[in-house]
């Protein structure tokens, strides 16, 4: 069986449909998966970027985009009221609920992107609606404590330190596979293309000749 480490954060609409989509990309092939929530705010800081969101033409798209490709997917998806948001709570609360691994399971992150994308246009960050989905997943630790501040800490260092930059992001023997659109790519790898054998490597050697900062 093989395994994928799928590195999410809730705030991420791409990373709900692909978490909606992977069993149907990966049909066939026999894996397992381990979720790792990260704080996607943190990635863009460390390599000095914005979010898709944090400027107005690419906010508009994004969540059009993602609108359409729910659609096409046959993903259900209700924009919540204020996006982006914080997700602190959201991430917090999927490590407390975390199983004998530290991490959650797929049932625990189903709950957090519904809670998202699938509440109705509710605000994803309201504190009724949060302790409401808390007391439905009755975590085992506390998503304020220590242990848990401490562990998400952890998994997002441990994300910048792998060369991670977006959300989705899926980890398969080393190689990562960015958004929405690589999972036929991850299919591919997983199924053993040649091509990961040796262009996967050479196609990023080229070094930038331009840099505006």
């Amino acid at each position: 069986m093989k395994t994928l480490d799928f590195w999410f954060d809730t705030v991420s609409p791409y990373a709900y449909l692909a978490f909606e989509r992977l069993p149907q990309a990966l049909e066939g092939i026999s894996y397992s998966v381990r979720y790792r929530p990260l704080l996607f705010g943190a990635l863009l800081k460390h390599w000095g970027q914005l979010g898709p969101a944090e400027f107005e033409p690419k906010r508009a798209w994004t969540l059009r985009q993602v609108h359409w490709q729910a659609r096409e997917l046959g993903v259900e998806l209700a924009l919540p009221a204020q996006h982006p948001f914080n997700p602190l709570a959201l991430q917090r609360l999927a490590l407390a609920c975390g199983d004998v691994d530290g991490l959650p399971n797929r049932r625990v992150v189903e709950a957090l992107f519904h809670h998202v994308w699938r509440g109705g246009g509710a605000d994803a960050s309201d504190p009724a609606r949060l302790q409401a989905l808390q007391a439905e997943l009755r975590p085992a630790l506390d998503p304020q404590g220590g242990e848990v501040k401490q562990r998400l800490r952890a998994l997002t260092e441990e994300a910048i330190a792998l060369g991670l930059f977006g959300v989705p992001t899926i980890a398969f023997e080393g190689k990562l596979f960015w958004g929405l659109d690589a999972l036929p790519m991850l299919r591919a790898a997983m199924l053993g293309d040649a091509w990961f054998d040796g262009p996967w490597n050479e196609v990023a050697r080229p070094q930038p000749g331009v840099r505006r900062r």
